[in-house]
């Protein structure tokens, strides 16, 4: 465990990613199996681990710790495993275990034996270990790599293309042993036709207006952006299977998606809501999404459909590096053969010149169960990732607001010392109402100026949250607003972010709950 720690501690405090690079590939290259694996398995999130609940945590450490004492480190260092593995007294004597020993413990012993073997470690290890340890537990490790990054460094370690990383991927599993010896060329590549996984989508980039005069009918074809989510349809021999766009399996709230699958095939497109008469809102499919076992009554009032734009294999033949005109034509000829109930295919949009789109755009937009456009170049190939000049999104513009910061919260990692998580409120008669929280949108600059004004302008503390006088306004933007029995205000903003910090503008002059309902009531 200690070199894993170090690793991480390490990476936590370099800035360089010449230097991440560095420290990742020496430790994988010196480090033996299945250390390496699961340290990779960690690092790129795709270790099944146990989350600590932070009522266990409070428990552990109120037994050591004068409770108040304690609030009052945490406070003075603002994060938790930070603190923790700072007050825990240090066993010389014995160490702790490898990072696989422990892996393996907390994945077979019973919830209720969570604490005592925590406790051990804490007494058998050092405050590195400590901390890296509870940042694992508490699903909070973040230093700085991302899972794009880590497959950078594997490419290099091996020398192969980071394309054949990709595409191995979802197929393989920790503790990676075949990977690493494919790596160091002691074995073949893994072997993943017959397995069930999910293949890497390739993404958009938002569209800016200096890109318009770009966008060709000869280029690029035109598609509507609908209102739900991305997935990715997976048939073979194997089984069938429905991923969400970060490849999370979602099979069990759409049984009624996959029952209209019996070919082998991977496809690509949105999930939504459509009855019989149209296509229903983003809120209508949450409710879906939010129920692991729907029954027949929920199913039946919100049929789950797929718009379909993109097909990556056909009988276990990928098609990744036919253009976009070929997998279009291979799509409709798919299509046309099996016919699936509760999928359809997404319009193609027909335009003649770039100086049509934005008129294009706005009567699109009509249709208020569509989001935007997806721009997408005739040419391209499906490349995982977000390819530069491919493909790209044209939202319609957010809605935006102005609303008082009622509430502050320290942020995590990099943010422990700083106040960087808002909750902001709208009058209702003199009376404030919390209607989200948002937690980017301003620059560093304007993050450290925002933490200044929060530590002068305390009102009352409730555990790690401040209530602060009501004097700031935020301008917020979000996506779409919908009723929600979970908020005081009985409404909920869907993408909530910083737009701009109002300096300049009054709290008496921000926006009231009767705008926003206009606003919900306008959108419908």
């Amino acid at each position: 465990m200690n070199e894993f720690a170090e690793l991480l501690n390490n990476l936590y405090f370099t800035y360089s990613t010449l230097e991440k690079s560095q420290l990742l590939q020496n430790y994988f290259k010196h480090t033996p199996d299945p250390e390496r694996g699961y340290a990779l398995a960690i690092l790129a999130n795709t270790l099944l681990f146990p989350t600590f609940k932070r009522s266990l945590i409070k428990e552990i450490i109120s037994n050591r710790i004068d409770p108040y004492l304690f609030s009052l480190s945490l406070d003075y260092v603002g994060d938790l495993s930070d603190t923790i593995s700072l007050l825990w007294p240090t066993n010389k004597e014995l160490p702790m275990p490898k990072l696989s020993e422990i892996v393996l413990t907390f994945n077979t012993i019973n919830e209720t034996q969570y604490a005592s073997y925590l406790i051990e470690l804490l007494n058998r290890g050092n405050a590195v270990e400590r901390w890296a340890l509870l940042k694992l537990g508490t699903g909070s490790l973040r230093v700085g790599v991302s899972s794009r990054f880590i497959k950078k460094v594997l490419s290099e370690l091996g020398a192969v293309d980071i394309k054949e990383i990709e595409r191995l991927w979802h197929a393989i599993s920790p503790p990676y042993l075949e990977l690493f010896a494919w790596l160091a060329e002691k074995l073949p590549a893994p072997v993943i036709e017959e397995k069930l996984f999910f293949h890497p989508v390739m993404l958009s980039h938002a569209l800016k207006k200096k890109d318009l005069p770009t966008i060709t009918p000869d280029l690029f074809a035109l598609e509507p952006k609908y209102d739900g989510i991305r997935v990715q349809v997976v048939s073979n021999k194997a089984g069938k299977a429905l991923f969400s766009r970060t490849g999370d399996l979602i099979n069990a709230s759409f049984p009624d998606i996959l029952a209209e699958i019996q070919a082998e095939v991977v496809l690509d497109g949105e999930l939504v809501i459509r009855t019989e008469k149209q296509i229903g809102s983003f809120n209508d499919l949450q409710q879906r999404l939010n129920r692991k076992k729907p029954n027949k009554k929920i199913i039946e009032k919100l049929p789950a459909a797929i718009i379909l734009y993109d097909i990556l294999a056909i009988k276990g033949a990928p098609l990744y590096e036919l253009t976009y005109l070929q997998r279009r034509k291979q799509l409709e000829d798919w299509y046309n053969i099996h016919k699936p109930r509760r999928m359809y295919l997404s319009d193609n949009i027909p335009f003649t010149h770039s100086d049509d789109l934005i008129a294009l755009k706005e009567q699109v937009l009509q249709d208020k169960q569509i989001e935007g456009l997806m721009l997408k170049r005739k040419d391209s190939l499906y490349i995982p990732g977000r390819p530069s000049g491919l493909w790209y999104k044209w939202k319609r513009d957010p809605f935006l607001i102005d609303a008082v910061l009622m509430y502050a919260q320290r942020g995590h990692g990099k943010r422990s010392s700083l106040y960087s998580n808002y909750t902001f409120g709208v009058w209702q008669e003199d009376q404030l109402l919390p209607v989200g929280k948002a937690y980017f949108g301003f620059t560093d600059e304007e993050l450290h100026q925002l933490d200044h004004w929060i530590r002068h302008h305390v009102l009352n503390r409730f555990g790690p949250i401040l209530e602060l006088k009501k004097e700031l306004v935020f301008e917020v933007a979000f996506d779409a607003i919908n009723f929600s029995t979970r908020h005081k205000s009985g409404l909920a903003l869907r993408f909530p972010r910083i737009h701009r910090i109002r300096w300049d503008k009054p709290a008496k002059e921000a926006d009231h709950l009767h705008t926003l309902l206009e606003l919900m009531h306008d959108s419908k």
